[in-house]
């Protein structure tokens, strides 16, 4: 019971990525063909959404579910390892069809070769923490 406002977030941002059509593998398709405007449009709006949470967070001194500060570390001004991060996330990206948020909602879908796109995430996961330490970060 103590976890269901969770649950219930996360069927909420399932029901919006399917009606959104993010989770439509075509639509991905589209966006690194530049063939249409639509998942730019998701995108967008999540990175507007995003910079305003943030601003709010910030300005009114918002707590998270624990009642501890949400602290906005300083990022690092190198930009190499954005880079390389960023082409790696994308290539899998446009290989797989899906980031990590469709990708489960494809699972649950029943999409079946979701799953084993969604076990090979959870190995890679697995494997950062393993070499975590000794990334240059």
């Amino acid at each position: 019971m103590k976890y269901i406002k969770f649950l219930t977030v996360g069927i909420v941002f399932g029901i919006v990525m399917a009606k959104s059509e993010a989770i439509s593998w075509y639509r991905i398709q589209e966006m690194f063909r530049f063939q249409a405007f639509h998942m730019y449009g998701i995108i967008g709006t999540a990175v507007v959404l995003g910079v305003i949470g943030v601003f709010l967070i910030k300005k009114f001194q918002l707590r998270d579910f624990q009642r501890n500060p949400i602290v906005f570390y300083p990022k690092d001004k190198s930009y190499k390892r954005y880079m390389f991060g960023g082409t790696i996330f994308g290539l899998g990206w446009a290989l797989s069809g899906a980031c990590p948020g469709p990708m489960v909602v494809n699972v649950g879908y029943g999409f079946i070769p979701m799953i084993t796109l969604f076990l090979f995430a959870i190995v890679g996961t697995y494997l950062y923490a393993v070499v975590k330490n000794k990334l240059p970060h």
